[in-house]
């Protein structure tokens, strides 16, 4: 058989066992099932895909979180119930109606102002989940000549440490938190918000060094005193 014949075929034997999903079945035995859509991944691709559910599934936790803190916020925008409240927010969609047009870091910073009425919830994460969808190029499924910005994603974690200290800081002028999230109380303390988002930006400081690594990048890294600090762009921050 011809060299090149030979190296071709065991090349291809290759793909084809790399694109095999295993799945248990109703049995409880592994089985092991051809998906060709792995013919045009790599292992990279397999791990953004992976981190990627992971980032929005942690986002969609910390959401659920806020709206049994905080019941009020879903009521504000007319949803029948919190989870009627979650199912708008993660549509897909970044453009909501009472953030008059802003998105990503505009719309979080909206979402802390005096001035609006709406849902906060839907505003701040709105805003977040903006940003994730940026760094992640509006995308969840990820092939080999798909590319990601390391820099959009470091900055996305900068931006969700920046979101954590507003929402910890940012008060009505009774002094009450607009937003109650960790519970401090020494006697009953909940620190599940903190677990939760830093999870999330350990995934995506992960992932930025994965992809500068892979792209022969540096990452240009920010020092910001969170008090004064401004989110750091990621995609189209909108109106301001």
């Amino acid at each position: 058989m011809p060299k090149r014949l030979v190296t071709f075929l065991l090349g291809l034997s290759v793909l084809l066992c790399s694109s095999c999903a295993t799945r248990v079945g109703s049995d409880g035995q592994k089985e092991a099932r051809f998906d060709p859509r792995y013919l045009a991944k790599t292992e990279i691709d397999r791990v953004v895909d992976t981190e990627r559910a992971e980032v929005v599934a942690g986002m969609r936790r910390i959401a659920v979180k806020l709206y049994k803190r905080n019941p009020k916020e879903w009521k504000k925008s007319g949803q029948p119930s919190a989870d009627a409240a979650l199912a708008r927010l993660f549509a897909g969609g970044v453009d909501f109606p009472e953030l008059e047009g802003r998105r990503e870091g505009a719309a979080a910073l909206y979402a802390f102002s005096a001035n609006y009425q709406g849902d906060r919830v839907l505003g701040v994460m709105a805003g977040l989940l903006g940003m994730v969808y940026a760094a992640f190029e509006h995308k969840d499924d990820f092939y080999l000549l798909d590319n990601l910005d390391e820099q959009k994603l470091y900055n996305c974690a900068r931006n969700i440490e920046i979101a954590i200290w507003k929402m910890s800081s940012t008060r009505t002028d009774s002094g009450e938190p607009l937003l109650l999230s960790n519970e401090l109380d020494p006697n009953n303390p909940n620190l599940s918000f903190e677990r939760e988002f830093g999870r999330i930006i350990g995934l995506l400081d992960f992932l930025s060094k994965v992809v500068a690594d892979k792209n022969g990048r540096a990452i240009t890294r920010f020092t910001q005193n969170l008090a004064t600090a401004v989110f750091l762009p990621v995609g189209a921050l909108g109106i301001r």
